[in-house]
């Protein structure tokens, strides 16, 4: 599984545009300052929730998700969505999207037609908190920016649907055009079935024949280098008890010399250093939410030298000290 999101580096100058002080944001998120330099920005789950988060808190509008998803020219998606405006209908780019986001980060799209209607929701797979509201607002207005831009008509959804409470559902329903509800059981956009199947006006079959192989091998990529990360990934977790595996002793199981084991990792993006990091981290979050082992247990677990350095990694790794994400995940869980 990919375990990143790329952040489009025109959510800076949508910032900019909303007068939306973008050092700000990276300093209460917690990021980088030069993250939106970068030729290609990649953040983890934790981190793109930080960032929305920041700019709900930054921004002065309770709206500013929904006005950012707006896209106002076909030109300025990017090339995923531009191969979903070239099919048939909106069913279709959705279905199109979904297959392939796999390739770009850890979520999943999910869409549901009956008889009457079309529904559409996204799936944070690495998700430990919930999703930022402001981020749930800018998918749903980006999908509504596709669909029209798709039929080339105004377009409305039928209604939208939030688990959250809402206290502007009435200028979200203006901002929208449709009925908003919240204390829903999920978080979806519904549209009308005639209209998520009315043709589109950008349909290409052409330009979808150039571009539908490239994803395809793309996909049958990331399949094989993804199979081979998780290979690692198990291995590493398979050897954390009360050491930390080495690349030697990796690759010695994998049958392979270091060297190979570390150009495979580096072809598929990563490292070794980088699969150990994660194997790590996804471990202490299991052992710190599912079980009684002490910080100090935790850490010999984890393959640490000691408790101080089990905190430092935490720290970096969620931004709190390891028994302070401890209680607020217990608080959560009991609640």
């Amino acid at each position: 599984m990919v375990k990143h999101f790329r952040v489009p580096g025109r959510l800076a100058l949508k910032l900019k545009e909303f007068g939306v002080s973008i050092p700000a944001v990276l300093r209460r998120a917690g990021l980088p300052r030069d993250l939106f330099d970068q030729t290609r920005i990649l953040v983890s789950t934790s981190e793109l929730f930080a960032l929305w988060r920041a700019i709900e808190a930054v921004s002065s509008d309770p709206l500013i998700g929904l006005k950012i998803g707006v896209e106002t020219k076909t030109e300025r998606f990017h090339p995923m969505a531009i191969a979903a405006l070239s099919t048939q209908n909106l069913v279709a780019a959705t279905d199109h999207m979904a297959r392939y986001k796999k390739l770009t980060a850890p979520e999943e799209i999910l869409s549901e037609l009956s008889d009457e209607e079309f529904s559409i929701g996204f799936r944070w797979l690495l998700a430990v908190d919930a999703e930022p509201q402001v981020l749930t607002d800018y998918c749903f207005s980006w999908t509504i920016s596709l669909a029209r831009h798709g039929t080339g008509t105004r377009l409305n959804p039928v209604r939208v649907e939030y688990v959250q409470q809402r206290p502007n559902l009435r200028a979200i329903e203006r901002n929208l055009g449709c009925r908003v509800i919240d204390g829903a059981s999920r978080n979806t956009i519904v549209f009308r079935a005639e209209d998520a199947t009315a043709p589109f006006v950008t349909r290409n079959a052409e330009l979808l024949d150039l571009l539908a192989p490239q994803f395809e091998e793309q996909l049958r990529q990331y399949k094989d280098e993804d199979s081979f990360i998780e290979l690692v990934h198990r291995n590493i977790q398979d050897r954390l008890t009360g050491q930390r595996p080495s690349i030697e002793s990796i690759s010695q199981a994998l049958h392979m010399s270091p060297r190979t084991l570390q150009r495979r990792l580096q072809e598929s993006g990563s490292s070794f250093l980088r699969v150990l990091d994660e194997a790590r981290h996804q471990m202490a979050r299991y052992y710190l939410s599912n079980s009684v082992l002490e910080l100090n247990e935790a850490a010999y677990l984890l393959g640490f030298e000691d408790p101080n350095s089990f905190g430092r990694a935490f720290r970096a790794w969620e931004g709190v000290p390891p028994s302070d994400w401890r209680e607020t995940h217990r608080v959560q869980a009991a609640n």
